[in-house]
C-alpha cells in the first residue's frame, strides 16, 4: 500500500470562522461593530481563558471606547464582531491551543485560535518595516501594517513541509528531536527555502535530517500552524529501509522504522500530552503527537489505509 489520502481534514484546517475580510478596510463598520463586539484575550504562550467547553470572551468596549490598534479583527459570529488582543497579565482558567486540541475543540474555536495566534505573533515581530527599519502601525483591523510613507506589509506565513516516509508496505519512519521525551516520535519536517519547490524541499529535508533518498512524493494536504505563523504542507514519500540513517544536520536525535501494528497501538494509547503520567513513565515504545498536529492526521490516515487495503 504505497498511495493513500487523508481520511479527514486536519483539525486546524476545519475552521468555521467567518473572517468577514470585506470589513477589514471599512473603518466605519469596524467602529460601529466595536460597540457590541467580543474580545478574546491571549495570554503568555498563546493561552486563553476556557471554561465549560467554551472560550471566555470580554466586551471590546471594556478595552477601549473605539477599535484599539493593539487588537486584531478576527471576523464575525452571528453578526457580532470578534477581536483578539495580547494580554501578558491574563489570569484565570487558562488553556493553550495544543492542550485544547487534545481534548475537545470545535471547528469555530479552532478557527478563532488559529487566526488570533498567527496575527498576534506576527504583530509582535513586525513593528518596523523590513526594508529600512522605519516604524509601522496596524491597519485594516490588524491584517496589515503601514509605514509613514504608505508602504504596506501583510501577515507573514512561513511554509514548511512535513512528510511521512514509508517503505511501500507496513513500515513507517518516525524521528525524535533532542528536546522530546525518549518515546516521543513524529514525522520529519522542515522549512521551504527561497527559490525551492515543495517537492525539492521534501527531498532535501529528508536527506539532511536522516540521510534517506526519497521518491514517489505525494501531496496530502495542509494545515495552519500558528507557532508562531507557519503553514504545514503534508506529504508522503517512499524510501528504502535498508539505506543507512545519517543524522547530518543535528536536528534529529534518533529515528526508527515502526510497523503499522506498533503505530496502531501508539494511536490507541492517546497523545503524549494527555497521558496521566505525561508520557514520562514506563510504557509504550512509541508515543505520537496530539490532534492539533497534521502529523497525527497523516499517521492515522496511513494506518487506516493499510487496514482497508485489499489482501495481496
Amino acid at each position: 500500500m504505497a498511495v493513500f489520502q487523508l481520511n479527514q481534514l486536519p483539525l486546524l484546517s476545519r475552521s468555521a470562522l467567518d473572517r468577514a475580510d470585506h470589513l477589514r478596510a471599512d473603518d466605519r463598520a469596524l467602529k460601529e461593530g466595536w460597540a457590541t463586539a467580543r474580545l478574546l484575550r491571549v495570554g503568555r504562550g498563546g493561552a486563553v481563558r476556557y471554561e465549560a467547553g467554551a472560550l471566555i470572551w470580554d466586551r471590546a468596549v471594556d478595552l477601549a471606547a473605539e477599535p484599539s490598534p493593539d487588537a486584531v479583527f478576527l471576523g464575525i459570529d452571528d453578526g457580532v464582531h470578534l477581536w483578539a488582543v495580547r494580554d501578558p497579565e491574563l489570569t484565570g482558567s487558562l488553556r493553550d491551543l495544543r492542550r485544547l486540541a487534545d481534548t475537545s475543540l470545535d471547528d469555530f474555536t479552532a478557527g478563532v485560535l488559529s487566526a488570533a495566534l498567527a496575527l498576534i505573533n506576527w504583530h509582535t515581530s513586525a513593528a518596523f518595516h523590513g526594508a529600512d527599519g522605519s516604524p509601522t502601525r496596524p491597519a485594516k483591523g490588524g491584517w496589515s501594517r503601514v509605514a509613514e510613507d504608505g508602504r504596506e506589509d501583510f501577515p507573514r506565513t512561513d511554509p514548511a513541509v512535513i512528510c511521512l516516509i514509508h517503505d511501500g508496505g507496513d513500515r513507517v519512519l518516525l524521528g525524535r528531536q533532542h528536546s522530546w521525551p525518549e518515546t516521543m516520535f513524529s514525522l520529519l519536517a522542515g522549512f521551504v527555502e527561497a527559490g525551492e519547490s515543495l517537492e525539492r524541499c521534501v527531498e532535501r529535508e529528508m536527506r539532511e535530517e536522516v540521510g534517506l533518498d526519497v521518491g514517489d512524493i505525494q501531496y496530502l494536504g495542509s494545515q495552519p500552524w500558528p507557532f508562531p505563523r507557519s503553514l504545514m504542507l503534508g506529504f508522503c514519500a517512499l524510501a528504502d529501509p535498508e539505506q543507512p540513517l545519517v543524522f547530518s544536520d543535528g536536528e534529529i536525535a534518533e529515528a526508527h522504522w515502526f510497523t503499522r501494528e506498533e503505530v496502531r497501538e501508539a494511536l490507541a494509547a492517546g497523545a503524549w500530552r494527555t497521558r496521566p503520567d505525561g508520557g514520562d513513565a514506563a510504557g509504550p515504545r512509541l508515543l505520537l503527537p496530539g490532534a492539533v498536529s497534521i502529523a497525527r492526521t497523516i499517521v492515522e490516515s496511513w494506518v487506516a489505509a493499510g487496514d482497508t487495503a485489499p489482501a495481496q
